[in-house]
């Protein structure tokens, strides 16, 4: 009976271990600011085969942190889950006459892995490039442009989605010339049939007042339509609908989350079908700048697509800091983040792993 009991204590030890892992909220710093790096943000994370995260971002050098500052893509990679990351490396330098930025990778149910992101030259020219690998990110093809026409265009991070039939879509939002008087936004889908080896521009375009529609997301709604989220100055969020996969929209109107000039990201949770939604939960609407702080970091769940919300739950409650451009990806059980936190002009990417069920708590 000793030797029973004894194994009957190792299984109890090890299934309490267990059971604390699947609930351990993982928190790591990818890159901390600096005087010559001093803004890390605009980052995407994948899971290769392998178990590897790789994630990339924009690493921002020079000393200046500004949106036409200098910058390059650096990467990192974690084989613990995301506790610790490896040496950064530079994924892809800075080839724009200002600077590249803003990442996303996408899986393809082929199994090929795209790396998107904007090469930034002027005011008036930005575009959005693509590569492609074979291989599980060791080797990426020549980039392919899929912004061909004049303007500024702008994707953000952890943007692009691929839909159960294989459409592919990237939600951009352009502009004739950023940062003038009277900029006027409009988002814009840009699509691939063939897996990303060729795109073309969606017929239509999404319009809000103000300074327009900025840093759309897109998800497939369970009808098949396709859902728009739209950063406006609205002091919400707002949206459109699409029923030809992307090619034309309906009128954006206000949606049903308060946030203020500043980008959300949602995606669906595979185990029951809900939306998870990230953002920035307090929008003031008089006259402050974007209508408010980006903080806190806040999380709701919708069990029907958006038209009702759950009680939100805080990733991050530091008011003193705020919190944007968020990657939200959903591996084996778990949330993972990947974002900047930003103070006094110098901004950390941060990385958390959080199972699924402590959003439902």
């Amino acid at each position: 009976m000793t030797k029973i009991r004894f194994i009957i204590s190792l299984l109890t030890v090890a299934l309490a271990a267990t059971a604390l892992a699947a609930s351990e909220i993982i928190e790591s710093v990818i890159a901390p600011p600096s005087a010559e790096h001093p803004r890390n943000s605009e980052g995407d994370v994948i899971v290769l085969k392998d178990g590897t995260l790789l994630v990339a971002w924009t690493d921002f050098y020079g000393g200046v942190p500004g949106d036409f500052a200098l910058a390059r893509i650096s990467g990192a990679r974690s084989t613990d889950g995301g506790r610790t990351w490896g040496e950064h490396s530079t994924m892809v330098e800075n080839t724009g006459g200002m600077n590249i930025m803003s990442v996303s990778f996408l899986r393809l149910g082929s199994g090929e892995i795209l790396f998107f992101y904007c090469v930034k030259n002027t005011r008036t020219d930005l575009k959005l490039y693509v590569r492609r690998s074979a291989d599980e990110a060791r080797t990426w093809s020549e980039p392919l442009r899929i912004t061909p026409e004049t303007g500024y265009h702008v994707m953000n991070n952890a943007r692009a989605i691929q839909l159960q039939d294989g459409r592919i879509i990237c939600p951009v939002a352009w502009t004739e010339e950023a940062i003038r008087q009277g900029e006027i936004y409009r988002a814009v889908m840009y699509f691939s049939d063939d897996e990303g080896h060729s795109w073309t521009r969606g017929r239509g375009e999404t319009y809000c007042d103000k300074r327009g529609a900025m840093e759309p997301g897109v998800i497939e709604l369970h009808d098949g339509r396709l859902l728009q989220i739209i950063r406006t100055q609205f002091g919400m969020i707002w949206h459109a609908h699409s029923s030809d996969r992307g090619d034309t929209w309906t009128e954006a109107k206000p949606w049903t989350v308060v946030t203020p000039e500043a980008p959300s990201t949602l995606v669906r949770l595979p185990d029951n079908g809900d939306f998870l939604l990230v953002y920035n939960p307090i929008a003031q609407m008089n006259g402050v700048s974007h209508s408010g702080r980006r903080t806190p970091m806040a999380t709701a769940l919708s069990s029907d697509e958006g038209a009702t919300w759950s009680k939100m739950k805080l990733v991050e409650n530091d008011l003193t800091r705020t919190y944007a451009y968020f990657s939200v990806r959903i591996h084996d059980g778990r949330v993972l983040l990947v974002y900047h936190a930003a103070k006094d002009d110098l901004s950390t990417l941060k990385f958390k792993s959080i199972p699924i069920g402590w959003f439902r708590e």
